[in-house]
């Protein structure tokens, strides 16, 4: 099981994240692509040390919300995804390769990344994005009850999924993540770390109401946004050894 993070989500004058603490400890750096945060420069450095600690990129795509961090659902059309992935994705993957890196996947971001999770016709638009693409790129979603059914869609048009899990959010009985307005939707650190086992040594989760929930995890999401989430990651990666 691969950690992966959100990084490259500084803008401008404004910072966000630790990334350069954060990089050595993961596997996959899902970098901003200036839709939801992130710019030109932030790119190229956060792609510069993604090179120096040699891990896997790939692109963050959001709908166009720097105002509020593409965190608000927006409704599109089919053609307006299809064209704000492949826009962002572009931009990544051509910074990527100046420095002589390949761009392997692409992880959406924020409210895109929940309603792909939850509107067929959303998770549609972004296949059809990736499959039309030029470079084969894999796509990573969330790790649900139902995963096979969005493997089979993918499958259709020739897309490998990464399978996702977060390692300091709760989850219902179908596998999804409670809503970070809930009571106990984000983890205290002993509980997000007790998951992280329960993960790689059973290969499951306990949901909020005490069920044992089967999930196949590729990927685990770790945050880096404070020095206790830093020291939190290297918790989590000591426990994967």
């Amino acid at each position: 099981m691969k950690l992966n993070c959100d990084l490259g989500e500084s803008f401008g004058a404004w910072s966000m994240g630790l990334d350069n603490e954060v990089m050595p400890y993961i596997d996959q750096a899902n970098i901003a692509c200036g839709f939801h945060a992130g710019d030109s420069l932030v790119m190229q450095k956060t792609l510069t040390l993604a090179k120096q600690c040699q891990v896997s990129i790939g692109a963050h795509p959001s709908y166009p919300d720097l105002v509020g961090f593409g965190r608000r659902s927006m409704a599109c059309t089919q053609q307006e995804i299809i064209a704000m992935l492949h826009y962002q994705i572009a931009a990544l993957d051509g910074m990527a390769q100046v420095q002589g890196l390949s761009l392997d996947y692409v992880k959406p971001h924020g409210a895109l990344y929940n309603d792909m999770m939850k509107k067929p016709e959303v998770f549609n638009s972004i296949l059809t994005a990736i499959s039309q693409y030029p470079k084969k790129l894999v796509l990573m979603i969330q790790a649900t009850a139902d995963f096979d059914n969005y493997k089979l869609q993918a499958t259709k048009l020739g897309i490998t999924l990464y399978s996702e899990a977060f390692a300091d959010r709760c989850y219902d009985d179908n596998g999804r993540l409670l809503a970070r307005t809930e009571q106990d939707a984000v983890l205290s650190k002993e509980a997000m770390l007790a998951q992280v086992k329960q993960l790689a040594e059973q290969g499951s989760v306990t949901t909020i109401s005490g069920k044992i929930l089967t999930l196949n995890v590729d990927s685990l999401c770790v945050h880096g946004d404070n020095i206790e989430g830093v020291q939190a990651i290297r918790e989590i990666k000591d426990l994967l050894r």
